[in-house]
């Protein structure tokens, strides 16, 4: 009698959620079921009321058409929070919604992503926003760990991985060994960047004003970092800013190659640099097991084989790359224990509250 209810409270209880809270989209793991959300990390609020009115793919339909009283914003800048409460608002969207899934009475115990380097306070904004959110219990992990835990690397052998996660806003190149960070670096050069150097581009070659959407279209329709056989173009249609009319072009993968150059040769130089300073023996295992790829930055075209050419070092996309942070954080949680040494080391590191 005392195990059945011992094993019904665990199901009442164990409404388990690892979050990868990202720049350009926040996903949210299950614990038994896995990636059960994935939206994009915008929030539209009505400035007169204050309200929200509509969270993820709802209100990134809304980015550039919004009436003067309604604003869509991206909660957060470069992998960090910069808005508090439309965070925590849209962390509570998300939990109950995969409550909603699990039909469980306590609130979840959380797992959150963050990046590589965040400060004591960026962790407590994320701690306590995640707490307010309606999160029972607040775990943080630092991304290129939960990831490469995520796409089961030998993170806790005493064998080195390399793993480099290019998300939205931060990139996050990573050397583990030990179940610890050997060597690091967090980048601002991520997928939005590459987006505002595409905007620039045309707005300087092609004389036309086009909005952040229409960048991120072209470059997941035609970036690559090497020539294509065939030519790839797709069409494009903004401002022409001679004119101030409407106005269409034919863009090709060259133009957007040269448009993302410099940021692509800075991704370059920071994988060196972090190579340059890795101990020997761990550059070894890295030489023999070779680099992995996560997060959407891994889907541009030819960059596996433009890096593995510069550092002379096979380079693999993992399996899912978009999920990689997200899975890791859901395997954290199904492995608590095994894992509690790493996130209670993460715990200390924030600052005491006297």
């Amino acid at each position: 009698m005392y195990k059945k209810l011992k094993q019904k409270f665990h199901r009442m209880t164990s409404n388990n959620i690892g979050i990868d809270l990202g720049t350009a989209n926040t996903l949210v793991y299950m614990q038994g079921r896995g990636v059960v959300i994935n939206e994009p990390s915008v929030v539209a609020v009505n400035q007169k009321t204050g309200r929200v009115v509509a969270v993820g793919s709802q209100a990134k339909a809304m980015l550039g058409r919004t009436p003067g009283h309604i604003i869509a914003v991206r909660p957060l800048v470069d992998g960090v929070i910069s808005d508090f409460e439309i965070t925590e608002e849209m962390l509570s969207y998300l939990i109950k919604k995969a409550e909603g899934l699990s039909k469980k009475m306590l609130g979840p115990k959380v797992v959150v992503g963050v990046p590589y380097g965040v400060t004591n306070v960026e962790r407590r904004a994320v701690r306590d926003a995640a707490k307010n959110a309606g999160a029972r219990e607040v775990h943080i992990v630092e991304e290129p760990m939960s990831a490469a835990i995520g796409i089961r690397l030998p993170v806790r052998e005493a064998t080195g991985s390399m793993i480099i996660d290019i998300g939205g806003g931060t990139t996050d190149i990573a050397v583990i060994s030990l179940g610890g960070i050997v060597r690091a670096k967090n980048l601002k050069i991520a997928g939005d960047k590459l987006n505002t150097d595409i905007i620039s581009y045309i707005r300087n070659e092609f004389k036309i004003l086009i909005g952040e959407k229409t960048a991120e279209d072209m470059k997941i329709a035609i970036a690559s970092v090497l020539p294509c056989t065939p030519t790839l173009e797709t069409t494009i249609r903004g401002r022409d800013l001679v004119t101030g009319l409407p106005r269409e072009v034919i863009i090709t993968d060259s133009d957007i190659r040269e448009a993302i150059g410099a940021s692509m040769n800075t991704l370059l130089d920071a994988v060196k640099e972090v190579l340059e300073t890795t101990p020997p023996e761990i550059l070894a295992d890295v030489m023999r097991n070779g680099i992995y790829l996560a997060g959407g930055g891994a889907l541009i075209r030819g960059l596996p084989e433009a890096l593995s050419d510069y550092v002379g070092i096979p380079v693999y996309v993992a399996e899912d790359p978009l999920t990689a942070v997200a899975r890791g954080a859901g395997i954290i949680l199904e492995e608590l224990e095994k894992f509690e040494d790493m996130l209670i080391q993460n715990e200390h590191e924030l600052p005491v509250t006297r």
